[in-house]
């Protein structure tokens, strides 16, 4: 059998039928209804009841963000989709990604309130308010205590500290690989 979603592995490899038909196989035998729900989802990135509200409502807004039809459930092509950013997408797509999620309220800024919420889901209140301030010192350019697309992808692509903080390079890539491992 071939080895699990090395086709995600680079950005030059194609994808041929039987990598999807593999994909399909290994999906359905994860979520034989032929979908992914949002309590699955919660325990794929170790979100439980002993989980922080805000854990638990960041993970919704990532579920959210992959759940293209907003019914409720990730199909096969919302998971594929999903597969496909965190093991091979662009940094410039995951950070577009990464500010959709931030962006709770969806008006294309990052507000003083989002940013405390991605600080308290990252940080756990370790020098709080100091991060802050940092976040908005180093991507806030124009000074209008908003942080938009393009501040959050110059600041980020400018400052490594920054960037590993709000690119969201999530654990699932980790299960992913593990899980299919262990069905080959």
């Amino acid at each position: 059998a071939e080895q699990s979603f090395t086709w995600f592995a680079t950005t030059d490899t194609e994808v041929t039928l039987q990598n999807i038909q593999e994909l399909y196989r290994k999906f359905t035998d994860e979520c034989p209804s032929g979908n992914l729900h949002l309590h699955e989802f919660k325990k794929i990135f170790g979100v439980s009841s002993k989980s922080s509200e805000e854990e638990v409502a960041f993970i919704e807004l990532v579920f959210k963000s992959f759940d293209t039809n907003k019914d409720g459930k990730l199909d096969f092509m919302d998971y594929v989709a999903a597969v496909n950013l965190v093991l091979r997408g662009k940094l410039i797509d995951k950070l577009k990604w990464s500010f959709k999620i931030y962006d709770n309220d969806g008006n294309g800024c990052l507000t003083n309130h989002e940013v405390r919420r991605i600080i308290k889901v990252s940080f756990r209140n370790c020098l709080f308010q100091e991060k802050l301030l940092e976040i908005f010192e180093l991507t806030d350019k124009n000074k209008d205590s908003q942080i938009s697309l393009e501040e959050f992808i110059e600041g980020a692509e400018k400052d490594p500290w920054l960037m590993e903080q709000l690119r969201l390079d999530l654990a699932p890539k980790t299960w992913f690989i593990k899980n299919q491992e262990k069905k080959t």
